[in-house]
This record gives structure tokens, sequence and C-alpha cells, in this order.
């Protein structure tokens, strides 16, 4: 890899006055350092931020959760109340990498994880997310690709496993720049392709993610992944799902896919088939049928939309029930 200056910040204030658009952020380093290594990002510096006070604490907050950018995957997991109180979100860390990534991976780095695309990742392919002229993977080798918001510039998804759950619940996620703190919601803080097709994110070259905010839950939820192998392995589909229920009926559904969209993919249509309806079997995959629906797969991931159909069926039931489907 290229040299680079290493930046050690004690706190948010020298972090953001270090970082530049030639100097990144590094926490656990699970995603940049693979980067760095195959030449697709070449910093001048790095910004060593684990060392920060306040950013390694979960704490309650407001009935909710304050949780610091760079608690652990595995810390996360750990966690009582996440685990307790936070089904869809714990769901849906247990399933990411294998023990040792989730040791080091980050709550902050999995939301600002930079695509798994490997037409991103190899150097000598003209790919526009590096400044080049093309999307690859439009034509190209493209089964675990978009099968929404194909039409954009880039089809790649979004690799956080986090963000669909996050979603579900109404989570903030908390910024510091320059000019002070603010607020993002979840679903504002990443960005479609076509907005911005050079990042994933609202953050700006000098802003650092600093926490994520989780609200008090209000009824149940789940996450549900469809994957090749259980271990070690990325998802081809995921839903997240959160329910307000009175009995058996849902009052409220919030539905969230991921791994099949350039960013947590709300299914409106789906959350709008659910309400009002008692949850069972046949309610469920009704809803799942209206997720897939504006679909747009490319020449190599078709499959992708029936493993949607799975996966919101059965993260209705699971959360509906409490039990894995």
């Amino acid at each position: 890899m290229k040299n680079f200056a290493y930046i050690n910040a004690a706190s948010e204030k020298a972090a953001i006055e270090s970082m530049s658009d030639k100097a990144l952020a590094l926490a656990g380093g699970t995603n940049l350092l693979n980067l760095l290594k195959e030449y697709v990002l070449a910093p001048e510096a790095l910004v060593n931020i684990k060392g920060i006070a306040g950013l390694n604490a979960i704490e309650s907050f407001e009935g909710g959760l304050k949780i610091g950018a760079n608690v652990t995957l595995s810390e996360l997991l750990d966690h009582a109340e996440v685990r307790g109180r936070y089904p869809a979100l714990h769901q849906a860390l247990y399933d990411i990498g294998t023990p040792q990534i989730r040791n080091m991976s980050t709550l902050g780095g999995n939301l600002c994880a930079r695509p798994h695309c490997w037409y991103y990742r190899y150097e000598y392919f003209d790919c526009k997310k590096r400044g080049g002229q093309g999307c690859a993977a439009i034509a190209g080798d493209n089964e675990f690709h978009a099968i929404f918001a194909t039409d954009g510039p880039c089809v790649m998804i979004h690799p956080s496993s986090a963000g669909p759950a996050l979603v579900v619940y109404g989570a903030k996620v908390k910024i510091a720049g320059p000019g002070g703190s603010r607020d993002a919601g979840i679903e504002e803080f990443f960005t479609l392709p076509a907005a911005a097709v050079a990042r994933e994110n609202v953050l700006k070259p000098n802003e650092l993610v600093t926490h994520v905010l989780l609200p008090p839950p209000n009824g149940k939820s789940a996450t549900y992944e469809v994957r090749h192998k259980e271990s070690h392995d990325w998802p081809l589909a995921m839903a997240s799902v959160a329910l307000t229920m009175a009995g058996e009926t849902a009052q409220e559904a919030r539905i969230c896919l991921g791994a099949v969209a350039p960013v947590p993919w709300r299914a409106a249509a789906a959350e709008a088939a659910l309400k009002g309806k008692v949850v069972n079997e046949t309610t469920a995959g009704e809803a799942a049928q209206k997720a897939a629906e504006g679909a747009k797969p490319l020449s190599g991931n078709k499959y992708k939309v029936q493993l949607v159909r799975t996966a919101v069926k059965r993260a209705i039931l699971a959360a509906a029930t409490g039990r894995r489907v």
C-alpha cells in the first residue's frame, strides 16, 4: 500500500481538524485496511479515532440507547439491552463475519463501510465511484448487486448489515464537524448514487460519526437473512421488521431491506399491506409480495426477487412470534 502518515487523535476536535479528503478516519480498520492494500484508497494520512473518550460507550438516553461509534459489534452483541430490547439489531449483528471480525469492527465503521463490489475494489476497472466513467457491473457479473434503484449510475449494494435494523427503529446518527454537532435521521444518512456517486452517505470529508441514537423500542422486531452459508458470508438478501401490535394485529409496521439496493431500502408497500391486519402466514406472505414490487433486477440476479419475499415473510413472522422461523 501507499505510505501514509499516522495521526493519533485525542479528541473529536483534533480528529476533525486532521481529517480531509486525503486524511481518513481509522477505527477497527476491517474495511479500510483492505481498501488500502488494494490501492482503491490511497490517503496521505490515517487519523486514529479509537482513543477518543466517549466514542466507546453504550449509555442510556431518553429511554433508549446512545451508542458510541467506536463500540464494537461484539460489545453490542454482549450488551443486555441490545439483546433484550432490540432483537432486530442483535440478530443482524450476530450474522456479521466471524467473532474475530466482530471483535474489531465498529458500529460507525459498519454504517460507513465502502462497497464490496469487485469492480469498485479492482483498480483496473473504470468505476464511477472511483472517479471513472462507467459501471461495469450493469452489464457484467452482477449476481450479488442491487435489484432496486438500478437505473442510477452505480448498482452496488450497501454493505451495512446494521443499517436496516436501525432504520426500522427510527435511529439517528450524530455527526461532528467543524461547525459543531448535528443529528441526521438514519434514512437521510445514506445517499443514493444518483445523488452522489462517489460516496454512500452525507458525511463531508472533515465530518465524523460519533454516536447512534436508538429511541425506545415500541413493539416487536426481528431480522432475517438469506445467505449461501451460515458462517462468514455476506447476505444475499435481508429484512428487518418492527411491528407495533395490538394483540395479533399489526397497528404499524416498519420494514427495511438490506443487500438489495445502494441504501437500506424501505418497503413502504409491504408496510401498508400489513397495517391493520392480523399477522399470520397469509398476511405475512401478502406483505412479502408487496416488498418485491418495483424491483428491477439485473441480468444475473433475478433470483434475489424471491429471496426478498422469503426474507420479509420470515422476518415478519419472527417479529410477531418472537421465534426464529
